[in-house]
């Protein structure tokens, strides 16, 4: 296998090599016969696919054979692992990770590819920038991380095994969600990066790099909110978001994705923000790549990242050299990307579409500043500072608050001009509900004694608007197609959000966030406790009582444990049973905690068996309240579903005009 593995990583190689240098020649030199030397690069760029799949598989056939002569088998696999961690281990370690990256690269470029007479041109171009993207990583494969390294010596008769903070079921979904996210923005990059050195006309090629973007910004989404879910599951610290670099690095290319989705419109409708959305592009592909480098050279300290490594050279040579070409080919080009139209008013789409994007700016700045910080510092002085989560909760919170109010009002803003009385219209009933909740809110959580609590009670409510409105879109045009089909008012709002699944697709993704955001409201009102709590024994906390039954130990051939079977009682009626666990993992001889959660739309009672405290022998639980936690999954599942209806074409086409001045005339248009 590690032959094969090895000859198909080289073949891999050669041929991607051939499909950028052969693709940047017919792209050159457009002459007779040059077009056949540009269709050999395309299939050359296909043909890759299938060596990459080829080298990936030998991976995996490695890993479920427990082949021990290579060095990446035993170092991340064991005999009793079990099979869908198996599969995880193809991207649990450094060099395994690069050929799954390369893998996924090359999975796109083949979707890419066999698409190429959407355009012949636009394609040829991305093929060579993907190709070249390609090579990079594969030179990577073959000569800086070799999966395919043997092992030298006597080889072991079983392996190191698979990280116990892996070996959780959302860890073979979570890295490929993320790495479908950071690879995929390669696609959006190479199409606007050949659009720019091609001066291509009109806007189709940002429909399509939006699209792409979507596709990518989805997966992003769910990897990172599993990565969020994972962390309060499995690490057993109480929490989802640490601020942690690795975590942060998944962060910044989402929120420059974010802000180019919002701002495209603006070319699409008006030909406005040219050079920006240009920009915001090249940066959400720089970004990717630079988490990618946080991760894998070990410059910062978390449980995310792959240990110390050089390869971060490479990586950082990488983002010179793209930044170069972006910035040339930008400075050659320049005069095509000028803006169509000018901001005509503060009040109108166009300005909270911009507003939006400077705020997300300004969070990814403040973001990346505090993550790269203990770099600077050490560089600087020589000693490494660390940035904490009081530092980012202090800047982002007050960002965040401002975009959930741009979200509430920009559905009410005209293109151009928006008048006074038709943003008082519409604005109006949202403000008063709105007051009026931060009112109820303010009466019960007091937000004069504590800041958090004022934070909390302003997200919850700005949330409120979000829902508020976004139901408020629906329903008018619904009512409007009600009336003139004579139907039910929710027909009429189903037949709307067919009429232009972009639009109202946001509109569901807007009202995800919006859950989301209520979610992390709780974090104000956790409340913790940690005991010894032996058989029969019991602790308080909040209005749950916790009755310790009894503990029993288990053992299996991958790992031994211990759990602890508590009662849970709240104000004296009996809820559930929770079961926290120790596990020690026998091949890396490893504790590990797994985490024990009830979890309700009001709030997570959440258990830790943290272990026995040394000096009594007796076991020490740890009982967390954490409030509203599932809001934030339940958001994410409809941030999911609004991005999936977005993506979907047009379902149907408005048979009569509604009429003038009627919300649904905004709802048909394409945003």
């Amino acid at each position: 296998m590690a032959q094969i593995g090895s000859f198909a990583l080289l073949l891999a190689l050669v041929l991607s090599a051939y499909s950028f240098f052969a693709g940047m020649l017919a792209l050159i030199r457009p002459a007779a016969g040059i077009d056949r030397i540009g269709e050999t690069a395309r299939r050359a760029g296909i043909a890759t696919f299938f060596a990459v799949t080829v080298a990936s598989l030998c991976l995996l056939v490695a890993v479920f054979t427990n082949n021990y002569s290579l060095v990446y088998i035993l170092q991340h696999s064991n005999n009793d692992l079990p099979a869908p961690y198996k599969f995880a281990a193809l991207w649990s370690g450094q060099e395994g990770s690069l050929l799954f990256w390369s893998w996924l690269l090359a999975i796109y470029g083949l979707v890419l590819r066999l698409r190429h007479k959407t355009d012949r041109a636009l394609f040829a171009h991305a093929s060579v920038i993907i190709a070249a993207v390609q090579l990079f990583f594969l030179l990577l494969c073959n000569f800086a991380a070799h999966p395919f390294a043997i092992v030298q010596g006597q080889i072991p008769t079983d392996g190191n095994g698979l990280n116990p903070l892996l070996q959780y079921p959302e860890m073979v979904i979570h890295p490929p969600m993320l790495y479908l996210g950071y690879v995929g923005f390669t696609i959006p990059f190479a199409f606007a990066l050949g659009a720019l050195i091609m001066k291509y006309p009109g806007e189709k090629w940002i429909h399509i790099t939006r699209r792409w973007t979507m596709v990518t910004w989805g997966f992003l989404t769910c990897g990172i909110f599993l990565g969020a879910h994972w962390a309060y599951s499995v690490l057993g610290w109480g929490g989802y978001w640490g601020w942690d670099p690795v975590e942060n690095a998944s962060l910044l290319p989402w929120i420059t994705g974010t802000a180019f989705l919002h701002s495209v419109m603006m070319q699409e409708k008006r030909g406005m923000l040219k050079i920006w959305n240009m920009w915001l592009i090249f940066t959400t592909f720089l970004l990717a790549i630079l988490g990618t480098t946080l991760t894998r050279s070990g410059a910062v300290s978390s449980v995310h990242a792959f240990a110390q490594s050089s390869i971060g050279y490479w990586f950082l040579g990488f983002l010179a050299l793209i930044f170069s070409v972006c910035m040339v080919a930008f400075l050659m080009n320049k005069k095509y990307l000028r803006s169509e139209h000018q901001l005509e008013s503060l009040v109108s789409r166009e300005s909270s579409f911009l507003f939006n994007n400077l705020l997300l700016l300004a969070a990814c700045f403040a973001v990346l500043w505090g993550t790269l910080f203990p770099i600077i510092s050490e560089y600087v002085q020589g000693t490494k500072i660390t940035v904490g989560a009081p530092f980012f909760n202090k800047v982002t919170i007050p960002i965040a608050l401002l975009l959930m109010l741009l979200t509430a009002v920009g559905p009410l803003l005209a293109w151009r001009k928006t008048s006074t009385e038709s943003l008082k219209r519409n604005f109006l009933t949202a403000t008063y509900v709105t007051v009026g909740l931060a009112a109820v809110l303010s009466i019960f959580m007091k937000p004069w004694t504590d800041m958090a609590n004022f934070y909390s009670v302003m997200a919850i409510s700005l949330s409120g608007m979000v829902t508020i409105i976004t139901f408020q879109e629906f329903w008018r045009g619904g009512r409007v197609l009600a009336h003139q089909r004579g139907s039910t008012v929710f027909a009429g709002m189903v037949q709307l959000a067919r009429r232009n699944t972009r639009r109202y697709g946001g509109y569901l993704v807007h009202f995800g966030v919006a859950l989301i955001i209520i979610g992390f409201a709780g974090l104000a009102f956790n409340q913790d406790k940690e005991q010894e709590l032996g058989n029969g024994q019991s602790m308080q906390i909040g209005h749950y009582t916790l009755v310790c039954k009894s503990y029993t130990q288990d053992d299996n051939p991958n790992y031994g444990s211990e759990s602890a079977i508590i009662d849970v009682f709240r104000n004296g009626k009996f809820v559930t049973t929770m079961f926290p666990e120790r596990r020690f993992y026998k091949a890396s001889q490893t504790p590990q905690t797994m985490v024990a959660n009830h979890s309700t739309p009001e709030e997570d009672l959440y258990l830790i068996y943290a272990g026995l405290n040394p000096d009594t022998n007796q076991p020490i639980i740890k009982a967390r309240i954490n409030p509203l936690v599932m809001w934030i999954w339940i958001g994410v599942w409809i941030v999911v579903l609004g991005t999936a209806f977005a993506l979907v074409p047009n379902l149907s086409t408005a048979r009569q005009p509604a009429p003038v001045g009627s919300r649904v005339a905004v709802g048909a248009e394409a945003d």
